[in-house]
C-alpha cells in the first residue's frame, strides 16, 4: 500500500509554493508508505506530484517515485502492483529500455511511453491507482484498476486540480472545501458505504473503477471507460464455455493457481489472511500448493462463540502446514480500535468487519508485510444470499401477470409479528419467528418491475423514500447489532424502536 498525491493549476503559466502544499499532502499519508516519501515539482507548469512509498519489489532507490520516463516526457506517481510485469518487460526488450531496476512501476512508465496508454492499460494485470503527467503536452491522466480495489480521490476546485489515495491527504492540502454532499449522505444511508464516483465531500470525487480522465491545459477534462465489467458479462454470455464440469474446474483452478502465485513475487515477507472460510482456505491451499516453505498465515479469535472462527482457520492450517499465528481479542481490543475508525476510513462505513479487519492487520504487520485474502470470492462466485433472493424473486415476479402491487400490499397488511403467530400454528419448515421479516422485506420488492431496481433494493439498508434531511422515521431491513429491525436516526445515533436503546 503506498500513498500518492499532486495538484495541478491548469492554464497557470508559473506557481511558486506548489511543493510546500504536496509534501503536506504527502505527510498525510505517512502510514501508507513509511519506507519513502518524495515530491516532484514544475513550478513553470504549475503542477507537483507526490508518493509515500511502501516498498514491495525493488526496495532500492530504482523504485523511487515520482518516476520519470527514460524519454523524459512522462512523470509518475503509481499506488498497486502489476503482477504480470515481467512479461511486459520481456516485451518491451525490442525498444533497448536501460533499465535502471526491476520494479513494476519501471515497467508501467515504460510500457506508456513505448505503446501508449491505451494499449498498455489492456496489457496490465493487477491493481492499480495511476496519475502520469505529459510533460510534451501538458495534460494529467489519473486511471484506476478494473475493479477500484485501489483508491484515487479528486477533486477540481478555484481552478486547482488535486489528487490523493485519501481524503485526508486533500484536506491537509487545503485543496477539498469538506462541505458534505447530501446525495452522497443519502447513498451511505441507504447502502451502508459512499459509492464509487461519489465522495463524502461535495467538491471531491473518487475516479470511478475502469474509468480514466484526462484533463489537458485549457482544464477541460475527459472522461472514459476503458474496462466495462458489463462487456465482460455479455462477452461471457455470449462465449459460453464448451466444455464440461470437469475441464471447467481443472481450468478455473488453474487460473486461481496462477493468479495466487504472481501476488506471491515480493521482495518482502508474505503471509494471508486466514478465516477457515472457503474463500481464504482456497486462497491458502493455492499458496502453500506453490511454496516449498509453510505459508505464513494469521487468524482473529473472539471470546464469543457465536462469533469464534479461529477453530475453523486452525483446523485448515493443521491440514495444509502453515506457519499459523492467532491472536484472541475482547470486547475492550474492539471498543480501542472504534476511535480510530474515523481516522482509517475517511469517509462514512457502515461494515463492522472494519473492526476485525483491523486488529487482523496490526497483528500480521508484526511479520510480514503483504498478505493475501479471501477478499472477493462472494461477488465472484455469487456466494452472498442476495443473489439467490433475486433470481428467486425475479421468477416470482414474472409468475404474478397483474396485481403485484394489490398482493405486495395485502402482504403488509398483518405486521411481522402478526405474520409471527400465524405461521406459528402452520406446519411449515424453518424459524417461524422470523417469517413475518421475511414477508415485509420481500413484499415491495415483488412489486418492483425491473430486475436491477429489485436488487437494488435488496442491498438498500433503508427506504430510500423516508431519507429526510434533519433525521425522520427510517426502516431498515436488517441490522446485525440489534434485534429489532426498525430504527430512528439522527445526525449521530440511531434508536432501535423495540428497546428504546440508543446504537452509536
Amino acid at each position: 500500500m503506498c500513498g500518492i498525491t499532486g495538484l495541478w493549476i491548469p492554464k497557470q503559466t508559473a506557481q511558486g509554493g506548489l511543493g510546500d502544499t504536496v509534501a503536506a499532502m504527502n505527510n498525510a499519508l505517512l502510514h501508507r508508505g513509511p519506507d519513502g516519501g518524495d515530491v516532484w515539482i514544475d513550478d513553470a507548469a504549475a503542477i507537483a506530484l507526490g508518493q509515500r512509498r511502501l516498498a514491495i519489489i525493488d526496495l532500492s532507490d530504482a523504485g523511487k517515485q515520482p518516476m520519470h520516463s527514460a524519454d523524459g516526457r512522462y512523470v509518475m506517481v503509481y499506488n498497486g502492483e502489476v503482477y504480470n510485469a515481467e512479461d511486459l518487460r520481456a516485451k518491451l526488450a525490442r525498444h533497448n529500455i536501460a533499465w535502471r531496476g526491476h520494479s513494476d512501476s519501471e515497467v508501467i512508465l515504460e510500457g506508456f511511453a513505448h505503446w501508449g496508454i491505451a494499449e498498455t492499460l489492456k496489457l496490465l494485470i493487477g491493481m492499480f491507482a495511476i496519475v502520469l503527467w505529459d510533460r510534451q503536452n501538458r495534460k494529467l491522466t489519473m486511471i484506476r484498476d478494473r475493479l477500484g480495489i485501489k483508491p484515487l480521490y479528486w477533486t477540481h476546485h478555484d481552478g486547482k486540480f488535486g489528487f490523493a489515495s485519501e481524503l485526508k491527504a486533500l484536506v491537509a492540502g487545503g485543496v477539498c472545501p469538506r462541505d458534505v454532499d447530501s446525495g452522497a449522505l443519502d447513498n451511505y444511508l441507504r447502502f451502508g458505504y459512499v459509492p464509487s464516483g461519489q465522495s463524502i465531500y461535495r467538491k471531491t470525487r473518487q475516479l470511478r473503477p475502469g474509468h480514466m480522465i484526462e484533463i489537458d491545459a485549457e482544464g477541460q477534462m475527459r472522461d472514459s471507460v476503458y474496462w466495462s465489467m458489463e462487456d465482460v458479462v455479455l462477452n461471457g454470455r455470449n462465449n459460453r464455455w464448451a466444455g464440461d464440469d470437469d475441464s471447467a474446474i481443472n481450468a478455473l483452478e488453474d487460473l486461481l493457481r496462477d493468479a495466487v502465485q504472481r501476488r506471491m513475487v515480493a521482495d518482502v515477507p508474505l503471509g494471508a489472511f486466514l478465516s477457515g472460510g472457503i474463500d481464504s482456505s482456497t486462497i491458502v491451499a493455492l499458496m502453500q500448493s506453490v511454496s516449498d516453505r509453510p505459508v505464513k498465515t494469521f487468524s482473529i479469535g473472539f471470546e464469543d462463540e457465536a462469533f469464534n472462527e479461529a477453530a475453523f482457520a486452525g483446523a485448515v492450517a493443521k491440514h495444509l502446514g502453515t506457519d499459523h499465528t492467532e491472536l484472541y481479542v475482547s470486547a475492550d481490543d474492539a471498543l480501542k480500535i472504534v476511535p480510530k475508525l474515523a481516522d482509517m476510513y475517511d469517509e462514512p462505513f457502515f461494515d463492522s468487519s472494519g473492526i476485525p479487519t483491523a486488529l487482523m492487520s496490526t497483528l500480521t504487520r508484526k511479520e510480514v508485510t503483504v498478505a493475501l485474502s479471501g477478499d472477493g470470492g462472494d461477488e465472484t462466485f455469487g456466494g452472498y444470499n442476495r443473489y439467490l433472493w433475486a433470481k428467486n424473486l425475479a421468477k416470482t415476479a414474472k409468475s404474478i401477470p397483474f396485481g403485484a402491487q394489490q398482493i405486495a400490499s395485502a402482504l403488509t397488511l398483518l405486521s411481522p409479528r402478526q405474520w409471527d403467530r400465524v405461521c406459528s400454528v402452520l406446519p411449515i419448515g424453518g424459524k417461524a419467528g422470523t417469517i413475518g421479516d421475511k414477508i415485509h422485506k420481500v413484499a415491495p420488492l415483488l412489486a418492483i418491475g425491473n430486475d436491477i431496481d429489485r436488487y437494488v433494493a435488496l442491498l438498500e439498508l433503508w427506504d430510500p423514500q423516508t431519507v429526510r434531511p434533519g433525521g425522520v422515521v427510517m426502516k431498515t431491513r436488517q441490522f446485525s447489532m440489534c434485534r429489532a429491525r426498525s430504527f430512528r436516526a439522527t445526525a449521530a445515533l440511531i434508536m432501535c424502536h423495540r428497546c428504546r436503546s440508543w446504537i452509536p
